[in-house]
Parts: C-alpha cells; sequence; structure tokens
C-alpha cells in the first residue's frame, strides 16, 4: 500500500464533473477520482475550514463512530474494477480492526475529518495513476505486468478508459498544489 494525500479538488469546464486529486507521497503519481458535487463540497468544507451551522452527513458519522469508542484508522482505496473506485474504512474498536465497504469519495470525506491517512493499492495507481511533466501536463506511461513486462492495452480497454482520459486531459492541472481552486 502506498501513501496518498489530498492535492486537490477540481471540477472539469466540459462537464463539471468533480475529480479529487490524490498524489502519492513519495513520488510524482497522481490519482484521479471522479466524486460527486456534495462528496467534493463536504472534502472542501473540511479542507478550507469553512464553518458549516450543522453537521455534515460525514460529520455526523465521524461523531456516531467515536460515540460508539471507535476510532477511524486508516482509509484503504483497495480496488478498481470496470472504471468504479472501490474504498475500504478501517476502524479500530476495543483493540480489533474491522474494515468498512465505502464509496472513496465519503472515505475521503471521513479522511479529512479524522485526520487519518490514506493509502492506495499499488495496481491501483498502475491503472489509474497519472504522472506529470514540468508543466503539469500528463505524461504518456507504458503498462507493465507484475513481472515489469509491457502489457499491451486492449482496443476494449482503450475504448473504456477514453472518457476517463479526455476528462483528465480537460482538467487545468497547472497550480495542482492549490487545494483552494475547484
Amino acid at each position: 500500500m502506498l501513501e496518498l494525500s489530498i492535492d486537490s479538488i477540481r471540477v472539469s469546464m466540459m462537464n463539471y464533473q468533480r475529480v479529487v486529486i490524490l498524489k502519492e507521497k513519495e513520488s510524482d503519481r497522481y490519482l484521479p477520482i471522479w466524486i460527486g458535487p456534495a462528496e467534493a463540497d463536504a472534502i472542501a468544507v473540511k479542507l478550507q475550514d469553512i464553518a458549516v451551522p450543522r453537521p455534515l452527513t460525514h460529520d455526523l458519522l465521524r461523531s456516531v463512530i467515536k460515540e460508539l469508542s471507535a476510532d477511524v484508522s486508516r482509509i484503504h482505496i483497495n480496488d478498481l474494477q470496470n472504471d468504479t473506485f472501490y474504498a475500504r474504512i478501517i476502524i479500530s474498536i476495543n483493540g480489533k480492526e474491522m474494515e468498512v465497504d465505502s464509496r472513496p469519495s465519503d472515505a475521503i470525506a471521513l479522511a479529512v475529518r479524522a485526520q487519518v491517512p490514506i493509502f492506495a493499492e499499488e495496481q491501483v495507481l498502475e491503472r489509474a495513476g497519472v504522472q506529470l511533466d514540468k508543466e503539469g501536463k500528463p505524461l504518456e506511461q507504458e503498462r507493465t505486468d507484475e513481472d515489469g513486462e509491457p502489457v499491451q492495452v486492449t482496443e476494449e480497454e482503450q475504448r473504456s478508459m477514453s472518457a476517463f482520459t479526455d476528462f483528465i486531459n480537460s482538467l487545468d492541472l497547472d497550480d495542482l498544489g492549490n487545494p483552494q481552486q475547484g
């Protein structure tokens, strides 16, 4: 597992979809994940320290976990299937850990409230991670298997990821270090 941090939340100017951009802590590889507007707002509100008059859903979830004498330990983005990311919320309770299935957007919104680390499987970053050049544009990457051998991308995989690639290419990544954008 590799540790990630929240780099920013962006809005595509083409279709107004939101994307949270996670950055691998030990490299310049980024993991963009499409998220809904409510989850984007929930993450941004906490990152920007905006006071809200009533608890948001993720604040409520955090409070319930604490009231049950449990703690959120970490978030784990563990899979990517058919262009859908999967995550687990790791909760510690009575000296034991339990895993709860979650959408990554909800898990990230909870992580910023609990101030816990976010991790992703290497295979997820290999499949969906993006490295950027000096101008902030995505670099073309060659895929490899577990043995480091080049993997040919099938026509079907190219078609299924083309919308994702078009979306990433439409983002303004010049100011990635500024979470206030988006």
